[in-house]
């Protein structure tokens, strides 16, 4: 089989991406992908976790996306695990760097920087050593962008992998005890920051696969603006900022990107984390105007929408003001969206003057919207 024809046979342009779509929702499961839930997590997942170890410091939590090991001398190593997710209408560079950017940011998320990497990759046979070299080459390249050293993993071509996940990431950072931060340090007072508003990934994976969808029903412009939010799809650059300032008592005591959920699962899984309840302004949430026109086209609610590229930051009153000032220096929009105002757990959001609590899980209908989306793409031609 030639190179063209393993690229039709995968559908890999990006006016096609609709096979990857539908392979996400066979059986008509798409209300069910993702995360499991918090309550089977806690039921099934945490209580079986392994051999207890005295030096594990932050261990399995729903809403924490590191663990923590002490390794003595004042040192912990973080570390965080993804699925290495690959959408092929990215395109092979965009996506590669995208699939290592999604696991870095909850790398930097913990304020200590990921030096190491393990990377396993689980490919459809399909993939010829072209393909998988290309897909090498912008993980390579990512890395090295970012100081990560890959120092082992797999690589294989399997029968029945397919893409957008084609294995999984492990990346581990080295720093000193006490410049590390995970959602359950945030404390009662601090206040909440939010980096570029929600549906930032939603947004942009919408705009790389219906391009002329888009174009129909939001204009060439707010099409062109969505295709930009490729690159903010990372919060890399937020948590780096931001902690930059300051971490715990100094300024940031948390941060959490807002993935599968979007925003508002993200401020629930915070809010569980440290047993704090939260308060949220709706309208001081920043909104570019691309996510409320393209989520008001495809019938998306943006605030409960995959979000890579929202941080969702804790941090104390005195330095918030100097946290948004340096991100905002950086060309990261945020703006302070509320605080956390008393004991237990849950999400207040005051809108127009109604406040509404969100509950703790929230569905994200980002990729049933996407597959109807591809599939009015599809009929387009």
């Amino acid at each position: 089989m030639s190179r063209s024809q393993t690229r039709d046979r995968l559908v890999l342009c990006r006016d096609a991406p609709f096979a990857y779509i539908k392979l996400m929702g066979q059986h008509d499961r798409l209300d069910s992908a993702g995360k499991v839930s918090s309550e089977f997590f806690e039921r099934v997942i945490r209580p079986r976790c392994g051999r207890p170890r005295r030096g594990v410091i932050v261990g399995p939590q729903s809403g924490i996306d590191v663990g923590v090991v002490g390794i003595g001398h004042d040192q912990v190593a973080v570390l965080t695990t993804d699925p290495l997710y690959i959408f092929p209408p990215f395109g092979w560079e965009r996506a590669a760097w995208f699939a290592v950017h999604i696991v870095a940011s909850d790398a930097f998320t913990s304020g200590i920087a990921p030096k190491y990497a393990s990377i396993d990759l689980n490919l459809p046979l399909e993939i010829d050593d072209a393909m998988l070299e290309t897909i090498w080459t912008a993980i390579h390249d990512t890395c090295d962008e970012l100081g990560i050293a890959v120092v082992t993993g797999h690589t294989g071509r399997y029968e029945g992998c397919r893409f957008p996940i084609v294995g999984a990431v492990t990346l581990i950072g080295i720093g000193r005890s006490s410049d590390y931060v995970v959602p359950s340090m945030a404390q009662l007072g601090d206040e909440v920051i939010v980096t570029k508003g929600p549906a930032i990934e939603t947004t942009a994976t919408i705009a790389a696969a219906c391009p002329r969808l888009v174009a129909k029903r939001c204009g060439r412009d707010r099409l062109s603006e969505a295709e930009a939010l490729f690159r903010q799809m990372s919060v890399v650059e937020d948590a780096r900022t931001a902690a930059g300032v300051g971490v715990r008592d100094a300024g940031v005591t948390s941060m959490h990107d807002a993935t599968e959920g979007g925003l508002w699962n993200a401020l629930n899984e915070v809010s569980q984390a440290c047993g704090c309840a939260m308060r949220i302004e709706q309208a001081r949430i920043p909104m570019p105007e691309s996510v409320r026109a393209v989520c008001e086209a495809f019938g998306i609610d943006p605030f409960c929408a995959g979000s890579e590229g929202t941080l969702v930051i804790t941090c104390r009153p005195s330095q918030s003001a100097e946290v948004v000032k340096r991100l905002r220096a950086s060309g990261i929009e945020a703006a302070v969206i509320g605080e956390l105002s008393g004991k237990g757990s849950g999400v207040t959001v005051t809108t127009d003057g109604s406040q509404t609590t969100i509950p703790p899980t929230v569905s994200d209908g980002f990729w049933r919207a996407l597959q109807k989306a591809t599939g009015d793409e599809a009929a387009m031609r």
